[in-house]
């Protein structure tokens, strides 16, 4: 992983001169939760900037613990950090240290009056008065940009860009080199284009019909976690596409999913010439893992240019031995990788995930379903659910043990 950072650094410099414009406005999105106080944006903002924020989560009902929604819960109480708000509620702070945080909650606007720095949180103190992530979306216009994004002097250039990118990689690639958990945020940025939108959460459309006999049997039948080559167990298995091979990658290209890389070398390459083509290099190499006895088919992600080092969401797909109705099943394992930690197998650096995994399966889902490629999505509970465990590298992370069974159209 230091070799590769040491070579997209080196990508960087060659497109820090005026290789192309970008459009004024950046879009982002991010996940908060109760298991963190504050979660660090990475967003540097400058005076005169505006900053537009949204919030979304896909709320169940009945359960206990609630799950958690923007707007909060109840009302406010004096030991919250913002008292005026409801417990839970998302809030927003534009200091690291010392500043009064202001409400969010569904969406607010912000006008930067001096240079700030974005975190975001949700308004919990002691106990939380309920579980599960948030999904926050950002949208930071620079000042003396025009709303539409059309070309300005007060424009910033690709290479400014992508140099901020690299700048907020790196505070989060340092603190998981030397231990320290400030940097390790959880954020997870996305294109300014529709991949945004399809890893922002809206209310899962889920179906409430029982799953076909035949197909519980054969999701009963599947490993509940995959393995790496030492075989020890790691990520869970939360989710089933049932399609063709060619439907599946349709439906992922349609919702702006990226096929990762198989190797450090192809993917500077890559890194190299799709800047020099002025596009974003939307496909950072994962690591190999198992299940039937073979490594991931496919490994796709959607991140941020360049910030994907540190960020991004992702997951391995495998072929099922198995069929529904004479279509093929796919079987996934999603996480979303939030900064960086030590590797409890070696000490060394590695990706570090967001404990709460529900959120990258409903994130899959419903970047899915956006795509109008999903006829039907449906949660299922298998025998012997994951609820809390490790991956392989000594995260821990938990879950509601379900599946989400995707029909593609």
């Amino acid at each position: 992983m230091t070799r590769l950072w040491i070579l997209l650094s080196a990508t960087l410099a060659l497109c820090v001169s005026s290789i192309c414009a970008q459009t004024s406005s950046q879009d982002y999105t991010f996940q908060v939760s109760p298991a963190q106080a504050w979660t660090d944006t990475g967003l540097d903002l400058a005076t005169g900037d505006v900053v537009e924020i949204s919030a979304g989560a896909s709320a169940r009902i009945g359960v206990n613990p609630p799950d958690c929604v923007p707007e909060g819960m109840g009302t406010g109480t004096p030991d919250l950090p913002l008292p005026s708000a409801p417990a839970g509620a998302v809030i927003a702070r534009l200091h690291s240290q010392g500043a009064a945080p202001v409400p969010v909650g569904k969406g607010t606007k912000l006008n930067i009056e001096e240079p700030s720095h974005l975190f975001l949180g949700m308004n919990i103190a002691g106990n939380p008065p309920c579980k599960g992530a948030i999904a926050v979306f950002v949208r930071r216009t620079p000042a003396g940009s025009t709303a539409g994004g059309e070309a300005n002097s007060g424009q910033q250039t690709r290479g400014q860009t992508l140099k901020s990118q690299l700048g907020g990689a790196a505070k989060v690639f340092m603190s998981g080199q030397f231990g320290k958990s400030e940097g390790s945020t959880n954020s997870a940025t996305s294109p300014g284009n529709s991949a945004t939108s399809a890893s922002s959460s809206t209310s899962l459309k889920a179906s409430h019909a029982a799953l076909d006999f035949d197909l519980r049997k054969s999701l009963d039948s599947l490993p509940r976690r995959v393995n790496d080559q030492f075989n020890n167990l790691g990520d869970m298995v939360n989710f089933a596409i049932v399609g063709s091979q060619k439907d599946v990658q349709a439906a992922l290209d349609a919702a702006n999913w990226h096929i990762a890389d198989i190797s450090t070398k192809k993917a500077m390459l890559n890194a190299i010439e799709e800047t020099y083509e002025k596009k974003d290099y939307l496909q950072m190499p994962m690591s190999t893992l198992y299940l039937f006895g073979r490594k991931q088919d496919f490994g796709y992600e959607m991140a941020e240019p360049i910030a994907m080092v540190a960020s991004r969401h992702h997951f391995r797909i495998w072929k099922a031995p198995f069929t529904w109705k004479g279509q093929e099943v796919w079987v996934g394992a999603g996480t979303h990788d939030i900064g960086f930690a030590k590797d409890k197998r070696n000490g060394e650096v590695t990706h570090k995930i967001d404990p709460a995994v529900d959120g990258e399966r409903d994130n899959i889902g419903s970047s899915l379903q956006k795509s109008d490629k999903v006829k039907t999505l449906t949660y299922y509970l298998p025998p012997d659910p994951v609820q809390d465990a490790k991956n392989a590298t000594g995260d821990g992370y938990h879950s509601d043990g379900r599946l989400l069974v995707i029909f593609l159209q």
